[in-house]
């Protein structure tokens, strides 16, 4: 195997930033569609079922809300890199067509 330049070594490192930029990027929009999907059905059966009423306090309504964005936020952000990654590997996987 042959040296290892400086260069080489700097492209590298570049190009890992940019995947886990692209991955933060589509992660943040994934979570702000999640805090959204998730919120708006939390907040109205808050409002119009009793049982939602009585049981889920602020506190509550919070946790559902930020757990869904959480999630969608890691899922996507773990995917995009993955794929990104996937695609600038040197071995290119084969497919199996």
């Amino acid at each position: 195997m042959g040296s290892v330049t400086r260069a080489s070594l700097d492209q590298k490192l570049a190009l890992a930033k940019r995947c886990s930029h692209e991955g933060v990027m589509a992660g943040a929009k994934a979570a702000v569609v999640a805090t959204v999907a998730s919120a708006i059905p939390t907040l109205a059966s808050v409002r119009m079922m009793p049982w939602a009423k009585t049981n889920l306090n602020p506190t509550a309504q919070a946790l559902i809300i930020s757990t869904a964005a959480g999630m969608a936020y890691f899922i996507v952000a773990d995917k995009t890199v993955l794929a990104s990654a996937r695609k600038n590997s040197f071995g290119a996987p084969k497919r199996l067509d």
